[in-house]
């Protein structure tokens, strides 16, 4: 666990497969009290962008991004071993600037004719960059003593012109020598945005009676299934109401409630406030009424909506139907359809249809649970 003081180097990471490294996860970090340093690809780029809030770049790739010199991801973007391996299949765009650069040096090009170059291999989309058609294109522009002369150098040393590598080994040896500035505690305003607050819970997670669960889907389960979770609600807002996230004074919900609307409305369809469910607090008042019944079912549906995932082509759970959903929510609430909205809003839910959004991910997992009921039934008849 990063915690307070630490450091964190980073350096490159996957983006074309996955979600790239946020901003706001650094920010975050940062915040925290953690020293981050970036270096050599995602690393120097992302440092670049945040060292007005303390972020430490380190090596000639952040340099050049720092001076406008290079301005795209493209520059220092490599294909990977698609087993996990990780290893670079493909050549970066910083790292054949540096080879075009030591080839000039050396007399083997002049500046026009590496310029020419570097122009036609930056245009091969990065996951094809290989050594391959590196040389198949210095071949193509009659540049064959370039091609020879690299391979001659690679043959030497597998990092000949390998910028990222240098720059990497630079940023450890910056955290290892204790070169890092202390933190500067950027402060919660910068990183503490719903986008954030949205991609922290989906990470908050718990191990309980030996499961591994997931803190969103406990909520939701509640949510859904807990008749009582209407009340476990007005409980988190009036906590909400005497604690403001912005420091501001704490009133009691109805006081507040009075000053926005006079009192007429119900304070689940006025008070919508963000939940945080890094917050210990916050997750023990809102899954004061799980059972250890509901954590099983908790698991059960994960494992489905996991299943569903890996056998069913094509399948999301955003492509769940929605007048399933409906229909399902409407008969676990009880709820007439002209008071769907307003039930969902009392859940926390906001509304009948954002309701429906979050609890799709429940159906697999629900409509197994009726199929094994019908089955007992049967079975007992």
């Amino acid at each position: 666990m990063i915690g307070n003081g630490d450091t964190v180097v980073i350096i490159d990471g996957v983006y074309h497969q996955a979600p790239a490294l946020r901003h706001k996860e650094i920010l975050a970090a940062m915040g925290r009290g953690v020293r981050v340093i970036g270096a050599a690809s995602i690393g120097a780029l992302r440092a670049a962008e945040l060292a007005p809030f303390g972020m430490l770049g380190v090596g000639s790739i952040y340099a050049a991004y720092v001076r406008g010199d290079i301005d795209g991801d493209d520059e220092v973007a490599v294909g990977q071993s698609p087993d996990g391996d990780w290893s670079a299949l493909t050549w970066p765009v910083v790292n054949l600037r540096q080879a075009l650069e030591l080839a000039r040096q050396a007399g083997v090009l002049d500046g026009e004719r590496a310029a020419v170059l570097l122009e036609v291999l930056s245009a091969v989309y990065y996951p094809q960059r290989t050594m391959a058609a590196v040389r198949a294109v210095c071949l193509r522009h009659d540049e064959i003593e370039f091609a020879e002369w690299l391979a001659r150098q690679r043959a030497r040393s597998a990092h000949f012109a390998d910028l990222k590598h240098a720059d990497a080994l630079a940023a450890v040896r910056t955290a290892l020598d204790g070169q890092a500035p202390p933190a500067v505690g950027v402060r919660p305003q910068v990183w503490e945005s719903v986008y954030f607050r949205r991609w922290s819970n989906a990470f908050a997670r718990s191990r309980i009676d030996g499961l591994d669960l997931s803190t969103t889907d406990r909520l939701i389960y509640q949510q859904v299934f807990d008749p009582e979770f209407p009340r476990t609600w007005s409980a988190y807002l009036e906590r909400r109401s005497l604690n403001p996230a912005d420091g501001g004074p704490g009133l009691p919900l109805e006081t507040r409630l009075a000053q926005v609307t006079g009192g007429d409305l119900p304070a689940h369809s006025v008070f919508r406030p963000p939940v945080d469910l890094r917050d210990e607090e916050t997750v023990a008042l809102l899954l004061a009424g799980e059972t250890p019944r509901d954590r099983l079912a908790v698991a059960r549906y994960a494992d489905a909506l996991a299943l569903a995932y890996r056998t069913r082509p094509g399948f999301s759970a955003a492509a769940v139907r929605d007048d399933l959903t409906r229909r399902t929510l409407l008969q676990v609430w009880r709820c007439p359809e002209r008071r769907f909205d307003a039930q969902a809003a009392a859940r926390g839910l906001v509304c009948g249809a954002r309701a429906i959004e979050e609890a799709k991910r429940l159906m697999p997992g629900y409509l197994d649970d009726v199929s094994d009921k019908k089955e007992a039934a049967s079975g007992a008849r």
